[in-house]
């Protein structure tokens, strides 16, 4: 892998220097010049150089183990520019001495109680008393050695057992969570190794403890997510751990029951974790009470509780803590919910359901069948009474708060949407109507003045539309809306027809529908002559006449174009007449000033078929000898097929413009031919 590696970086240019193994033999045929200077003496001489820095942390090579630097920072006096240089000094990105540096954490947040300068050195005796202590301690930041690797090499293996233990513990001054790697091999051997740990200070703001013990478990929560994004290793199961039963309970609750604090926490929780992830751990087992309650460097030692977890752990998982009998959830938590509930009665009249019918008319027949006796002899009043009983259920499933509210003679609420038409409920029919300002009219009838009021969306005014569209013979939106209007007034009217006539109506698709724009086809091969040289696919076209004056008397001349199919050159000549010899004769003038084409394209004008006749015939009158060396360089004439300019179009475009420059610079004025 050392050489597939060095190999790969060296095509691009990169030399990789300074290796470095804990195993001599993977690196010992490598130049000296390649090697770290650890690693040579190590293989020169047989003993190591003690460490290797590798991203910011120290690395023995003959113990593969990790350790921290000792940075020392010279510091006079004790002032909070200097304590945050201090602090700030530790990298730890693994959090193994987050129990130590939290403390340092505390006593600063306890120095900003009080606003105070960078470099003021007059700081409370007490505090500087204990960031002394906590900084005397530094000595022992060197002692603290951690395995590389997550597990021994007996127990690096596919069968073995992984599984994430995350603890999670909270106090007045901090909270945070610890994260260990508990490996149990084949043979039921257990091994417990340390991953990682997050810590936070306690806000200023003072909280609860059980919601300090929310934020914490919000910690171990994210930390688990992380772990199990971005281990490469098999994670088999997940635990998470807290002491504190009443967020255990919150976490098996629903979050909308709680307050705005405890609820957000709690959704954000059940989003990354499950419920059956979380566990109980007396906290005399649970190794983050040392972040809480803080520890001094040399307590964190191999053989402490903070590196190789509860001793729990070392057992069988039947013999791990049990949890004890589910609390009940603190009332100053919860939200104070009230129970509102509304009846509501609605006449429900015997009509059939409006969205089984296809017309107006088939509903209208069917609801006189079921209000009336099943007889012969029907009447249009049995029609009109069947009609008010559509619409009146139809007004009562789409507008019930309004009708209710217009029955008990109350005003409409305000956000309403019929508040801006001032509806009224007609007394003896039962419908909503609009309101207005006609009624003293007497030359208007009172349905056209009072119109019906609709929803927009409700079956019943579909079928309503369809029946207009159908009588109209599908006519546009605004016939159809006027003619309803004459009865009815549809919320957002035009906006219902319109959608009605797009996807309900087919006649109307079929005649209204905007056609499909086709899809463009393939360039032609003409127009894809790459790496050739101009000219070589040739467009050609004449136009005109032009009037030129010789002496006393004028004549007409025409031009021709030839534009390049790939490059888009042009070359222009003159022709004096539209005759096969005239456009001969300005072929061999471009063939001598631009090269032999290899194709020539144009449409079927006499003038170009005249021309490949003559070029054919020639070249068919040739002695074989001639022909067989010219057979080659023959030029081959396209046509367009008849009737179809369009196959031209890119040189029609350039004749296009070539016109209009000399329709405005020559007018009507008589030029020479030189001049043209």
């Amino acid at each position: 892998m050392v050489d597939q590696l060095q190999s790969v970086l060296a095509g691009g240019g990169f030399e990789l220097r300074q290796w470095a193994s804990n195993t001599p033999s993977t690196i010992s045929h490598l130049p000296v010049a390649s090697r770290s200077d650890s690693a040579e003496q190590w293989i020169a001489k047989g003993n190591a150089i003690n460490h290797e820095s590798v991203l910011g942390l120290q690395w023995n090579c003959e113990t593969d183990t990790l350790s921290y630097k000792l940075r020392a920072v010279e510091c006079r006096e004790v002032t909070m520019r200097n304590i945050y240089k201090v602090l700030a000094s530790q990298y730890d990105p693994l959090g193994y001495i987050i129990p130590y540096t939290t403390r340092a954490k505390v006593i600063v947040q306890r120095l900003w109680e009080k606003k105070r300068d960078w470099d003021d050195p007059k700081l409370p005796e007490n505090l500087v008393n204990e960031w002394n202590r906590w900084a005397g301690e530094l000595s022992n930041l060197q002692k603290i050695v951690l395995p590389r690797c997550y597990c021994s090499a007996p127990k690096d293996d596919v069968s073995s057992q992984r599984e994430i233990h995350i603890f999670c513990d909270a106090s007045e001054s901090a909270y945070g969570s610890v994260a260990y790697l508990r490996t149990e091999d084949q043979k039921g051997e257990v091994e417990i190794t340390f991953i990682v740990a997050r810590s936070r200070v306690a806000p200023k703001k003072r909280l609860s403890i059980p919601r300090l013990e929310l934020c914490a478990a919000l910690t171990g929560a994210q930390l688990a997510k992380i772990l199990q994004n971005e281990l490469t290793l098999p994670i088999h199961q997940v635990f998470i751990w807290s002491d504190s039963t009443t967020v255990l309970t919150w976490i098996k609750s629903e979050s909308c029951r709680f307050k705005v604090f405890v609820g957000t926490r709690i959704t954000e929780i059940q989003d990354l974790t499950s419920c059956c992830e979380w566990c109980y751990v007396h906290s005399e087992s649970n190794p983050a009470d040392d972040i809480t309650r803080g520890k001094r460097l040399a307590e964190l030692g191999p053989q402490s509780r903070w590196n190789t977890g509860p001793t729990y752990l070392q057992l069988k998982s039947d013999q791990w803590p049990v949890p004890p009998p589910s609390c009940s959830i603190a009332g100053d938590e919860l939200r104070n919910s009230t129970f509102c509930g509304l009846t509501n009665t609605v006449l429900r009249l015997s009509i059939p359901d409006p969205s089984q019918f296809l017309t107006f008319q088939d509903l209208l027949t069917a609801t006189v069948e079921s209000l009336g006796e099943h007889g012969i002899n029907v009447s249009a009043e049995d029609f009109r009474q069947a009609e008010m009983a559509i619409l009146q259920q139809a007004q009562g499933e789409s507008f019930p708060s309004e009708m209710a509210q217009l029955t008990a003679g109350k005003p409409l609420q305000t956000n309403s949407r019929l508040l801006c038409l001032a509806p009224e409920l007609e007394a003896a029919s039962k419908l909503l109507r609009i309101g207005g300002r006609l009624r003293r009219c007497e030359e208007i009838e009172p349905e056209s003045m009072h119109l019906i009021v609709l929803d927009p969306r409700h079956p019943v005014t579909t079928l309503l539309i369809k029946d207009y569209d159908t009588k109209l013979f599908h006519p546009g939106p605004e016939r159809i809306l006027a003619e309803m209007r004459r009865k009815y007034w549809i919320l957002r009217g035009r906006e219902a027809i319109r959608r009605y006539k797009r996807k309900g109506c087919p006649v109307c698709q079929k005649f209204r529908k905007n056609p499909q724009i086709p899809r463009m086809a393939d360039l032609p091969p003409a127009r894809l002559r790459l790496f050739k040289p101009a000219f070589y696919s040739t467009g050609i076209d004449c136009f005109g006449p032009y009037s030129i004056k010789i002496g006393r008397r004028s004549e007409k001349r025409w031009g021709i174009l030839f534009k390049c199919m790939t490059t888009r050159a042009v070359y222009i000549d003159l022709l004096p007449r539209l005759d096969t010899d005239s456009f001969l004769m300005a072929l061999r003038r471009f063939i001598a000033r631009r090269g032999k084409p290899f194709e020539v394209l144009c449409d079927q004008g006499t003038n170009f078929k005249g021309g490949e006749k003559e070029l054919h015939r020639t070249y068919v009158e040739l002695v074989p000898e001639l022909q067989e060396q010219l057979a080659s360089q023959q030029i081959i004439f396209r046509f367009n097929p008849p009737h179809a300019p369009h196959f031209g179009g890119c040189w029609e475009r350039e004749i296009c413009s070539l016109k209009q420059a000399l329709q405005v610079t020559l007018g009507t004025q008589p030029i020479t031919e030189e001049t043209l």
